[in-house]
């Protein structure tokens, strides 16, 4: 199958959003395009160094041009945050809403407020106070209490730091982390701040409400001068296209479908070794998307073959029919159908 026919029954049910990524294996970049509904792979490229924009642009234009002349047109695409896309998309894809992914964005912020709460750890740990060696005297038994609370409660800030990033939380955990942060202002900001970021992707919401809460919320961040330079990610404008999918209800937030992608050249590359040069790279990726490409014929096949030898040996006329479905969909030749 050539590839451009390969293509064109690809985008037979072509849902019209994307995801687009790029997966780096070694001296190897790999470019992927995939539907972001049927996680269906679309195309690749197989770079021999790191990607540019123009080679992300040459690598959409190939693509776009299919589409032309299918007459088919992208509504949206979704993009981990890179930089490489922004200007290919808003050149070649005028008209599409360009949706960076909401795991990635979370996942900077969330590290952020982690990094935050390790520094306000820091600063409760010089609270400790510093005692000679020995049992403590009578005159210093206070201080010797005082700091075996503090380092109790570095403890236990770091055991469930956890719970400062979770989306949701029980009962018995909010009345935990109402007792780590008491007496610190800069832990109880840290997960409403949270608590804040998590409702912006409300999709209840609409993208212009979305971005006055996160207005207000940065307003918020900026009172705390102290964590105002550890949640600087609040600024940063990908926070602000993560939310462009709240306009568009088949807009998906995510790009798992191309993620998908990747992992699954990871697990292929970690069972074949000798997919190392660039040839074999990309052979072993068009064998598999088209492995996926018959994958409903496949199913079809293997269900006929059951139903065949479920038949009890009377249903003759059942059989016949069952083994002729397999050979129709296995696209046997005549000779190996009077075989069979």
């Amino acid at each position: 199958m050539r590839g451009e026919s390969f293509l064109e029954e690809s985008l037979a049910g072509f849902s019209g959003y994307l995801a687009v990524d790029e997966l780096y294996d070694g001296p190897f970049c790999v470019l992927f395009i995939v539907d972001n509904h049927s996680y269906r792979r679309l195309a690749y490229a197989v770079l021999e160094h790191d990607p540019t924009k123009d080679d992300v642009r040459s690598f959409l234009a190939r693509f776009k041009t299919t589409l032309d002349q299918l007459g088919l047109a992208v509504k949206g695409v979704t993009t981990d945050g890179s930089p490489l896309y922004p200007e290919a998309l808003g050149s070649l894809f005028p008209g599409a809403r360009h949706q960076v992914c909401q795991f990635h964005v979370l996942k900077e912020i969330l590290r952020a407020v982690l990094h935050s709460l390790a520094k306000v750890r820091r600063q409760l740990a010089r609270q400790i106070p510093q005692l000679t060696r020995g049992r403590p005297s009578r005159q210093k038994r206070a201080l010797a209490r005082k700091a075996q609370r503090v380092r109790q409660r570095l403890g236990a800030l770091f055991e469930h730091r956890h719970l400062f990033v979770r989306r949701e939380l029980r009962d018995t955990q909010r009345e935990l982390l109402r007792q780590l942060g008491r007496g610190c202002p800069e832990l109880q900001t840290l997960r409403a701040i949270v608590e804040q970021v998590y409702a912006l992707f409300d999709r209840r919401c609409r993208t212009h409400t979305a971005l006055r809460k996160l207005a207000q919320l940065r307003t918020k961040a900026r009172r705390f001068k102290k964590l105002r330079r550890a949640l600087r990610k609040l600024w940063s404008p990908n926070l602000e296209k993560a939310l462009t999918f709240l306009d568009d209800r088949l807009l998906p937030a995510t790009s798992n479908a191309v993620e998908r992608a990747n992992r699954r050249h990871r697990k292929m590359q970690k069972t074949i070794y000798r997919v190392r040069t660039r040839a074999h790279v990309s052979a072993r990726i068009a064998m598999d998307m088209l492995r996926d490409a018959q994958g409903a014929a496949r199913s079809q096949t293997l269900f006929a073959l059951h139903a065949a030898r479920r038949a009890p040996p009377t249903s003759r006329p059942r059989r016949r029919a069952a083994l002729a479905t397999v050979s129709a969909a296995t696209c046997l030749s005549p000779k190996h159908r009077k075989a069979g």
